[in-house]
C-alpha cells in the first residue's frame, strides 16, 4: 500500500514510551548464538521471557564485555521491560549498556540504531533525533531510522518534519512499526476510525510469539474503541491485551477506565489500586484520588494526590507536562504548575505541552496568553478530550462580556 494512501498526508509515532519498538531485526554479530527476543527460537516477550533474556544477557555481557550482540539483545530486552512496566530504570540501564559498546566501537551501526529508541524511551528527544540522523546517514535504506527520527520530531512538536519522516518510513517498509505510527497520525488529525483501522493492522502484522508487542497494539485498539464510545469493544480488546501479557499496564488501566465509564466506580477503584501497587504512576494515583473525591472522601483523595506529586519526581526532572496539568486541574501549587509547563514548553512544542501551558496560564489569570497557547494545542485537529475541554473553558474565559 502506498504511503500517501496510508497516511492521508500525516503520520506520527507511538508517544511517550519506546515508539514503534517491537523487534530488533538486526543482523547477526560474529560469535552470537542468540535470536532477537520476540522471534522463534528465543524467549517469548512475556514477563518471564523478558526476565530470562535479561538475566542471560547480563551474565554473558559480564563474562564477555566485547560481545556486541549480547549487549544489543540485553538492551532490547531492557527496553521492552521499560514499556511493559512503565518503569524508566531499565531504559537507563539499556543506555549504559549501549554506551559501553560505543566507547570501543563509536560507529557500531546496530548500537546507534537501537540507542535512538532508548533515548526516546528516556524522553531525551533531541539526543534521539541526533542519534537517529547519524544512523540514517550511515544507512539511508533502513526504514527504522526514519521512524525514530519522526518519533523524536513529533515529541518536539515539529509535526511537518515528523510527517515527512513517517511518509518515508511507511513507503520503504509498511510493517507493524509503520502502521502504529500511521494510526497515531490519524488520531492526531482527529480521524479515530482511520486510526483504529490501521492499529488493527499493526496487531495483525505482529507475530504471536511477540506477546508484549501484541499486548501493546491490542491495548491501543482498546483505547481507540474507548475514545469512540464503544465500551464493549474496548473492554474486549483490553482483556485480550491482558491475556497476551498478564497485568499489562495499558490493558489494566484501560479496563479500569471502561468500568468508570460504565458507572462502576468501585470496580474501577479496585483495578486502579491493584495496578498502582504493580506500576505506580502519577496518572494512576490521580485517577484514584479523583474517584475518592467523587465519593466525598476528601482525606483519601488528598493522600493519593500527594502520592501523585511524589511519583512525578522533582520539578527539575520534568520532561513531560503531566505534573503541570495535574496541579492545575486540581488547583494545587499553581505557580509551580506554570513554571513546570513553561520549562517543558521551552524545549517542546507538541500539542499536549501547549495544552498544559495554556491551562496553567489560564489558572494564573493570564487569559490572552492562554488563548494563544490553546490555539497552538488545537493545530493538528486532535479530538483529545482534555485539550478540547480546556480550549472551551479558555474561550469562554476570554470572551468579552455581553
Amino acid at each position: 500500500m502506498a504511503a500517501a494512501v496510508l497516511l492521508g498526508g500525516a503520520a506520527a509515532a507511538i508517544p511517550k514510551v519506546v515508539p514503534g519498538h517491537h523487534r530488533l531485526d538486526m543482523p547477526a554479530v560474529k560469535g552470537s548464538v542468540h535470536n532477537a527476543i520476540g522471534m522463534p527460537g528465543s524467549p517469548p516477550t512475556s514477563a518471564d521471557g523478558l526476565r530470562e533474556r535479561i538475566a542471560a544477557m547480563e551474565s554473558r555481557v559480564a563474562e564477555h564485555p566485547d560481545d556486541t550482540q549480547s549487549a544489543l539483545l540485553l538492551a532490547d530486552a531492557l527496553l521492552r521491560e521499560a514499556r511493559a512496566t512503565t518503569d524508566g530504570r531499565p531504559a537507563s540501564r539499556a543506555a549504559t549498556v549501549l554506551g559501553a559498546v560505543l566507547k570501543n566501537e563509536p560507529d557500531q551501526y546496530d548500537v546507534l540504531r537501537l540507542l535512538g529508541a532508548v533515548e526516546l524511551s528516556r524522553h531525551h528527544f533531541r539526543e534521539a533525533l541526533d542519534v537517529a540522523r547519524r544512523a540514517r546517514d550511515a544507512r539511508p535504506s533502513d526504514a527504522w531510522n526514519y521512524g525514530v527520527m519522526g518519533d523524536a520530531l513529533l515529541e518536539l512538536g515539529e509535526y511537518d518534519d515528523a510527517f515527512r519522516a513517517f511518509d518515508t518510513m511507511v513507503g520503504m517498509r509498511p510493517n507493524a512499526d509503520a502502521y502504529a505510527r500511521v494510526s497515531y497520525a490519524r488520531e492526531l488529525r482527529g480521524d479515530l476510525n482511520g486510526a483504529l483501522e490501521v492499529m488493527q493492522m499493526a496487531g495483525a502484522a505482529t507475530s504471536a510469539h511477540d506477546r508484549e508487542a501484541k499486548a501493546w497494539y491490542t491495548a491501543h485498539v482498546g483505547e481507540l474503541y474507548l475514545r469512540l464510545g464503544r465500551l464493549s469493544d474496548a473492554d474486549r480488546e483490553y482483556r485480550r491485551a491482558a491475556f497476551f501479557f498478564p497485568d499489562y499496564p495499558h490493558a489494566m488501566v484501560g479496563l479500569g477506565k471502561v468500568r468508570a465509564a460504565r458507572g462502576d466506580k468501585s470496580g474501577a477503584l479496585e483495578i486502579f489500586k491493584a495496578q498502582l501497587a504493580r506500576t505506580p504512576t502519577l496518572d494512576l494515583a490521580a485517577r484514584i484520588g479523583d474517584l475518592l473525591a467523587e465519593r466525598g472522601d476528601a482525606s483519601g483523595a488528598e493522600h493519593y494526590y500527594q502520592l501523585a506529586e511524589e511519583l512525578a519526581g522533582p520539578a527539575a526532572a520534568q520532561t513531560e507536562s503531566n505534573l503541570a496539568v495535574f496541579l492545575a486541574e486540581h488547583d494545587r501549587r499553581l505557580p509551580d504548575a506554570l513554571r513546570i509547563a513553561q520549562a517543558v514548553a521551552s524545549v517542546r512544542h507538541d500539542i499536549f505541552t501547549e495544552d498544559a501551558l495554556a491551562w496553567t496560564l489560564f489558572k494564573q489569570g493570564r487569559l490572552a496568553d492562554a488563548q494563544t497557547a490553546s490555539k497552538r494545542a488545537l493545530r493538528t485537529g486532535s479530538l483529545d478530550e482534555r485539550i478540547l475541554k480546556h480550549a472551551a473553558a479558555i474561550r469562554a474565559g476570554v470572551a468579552p462580556a455581553s
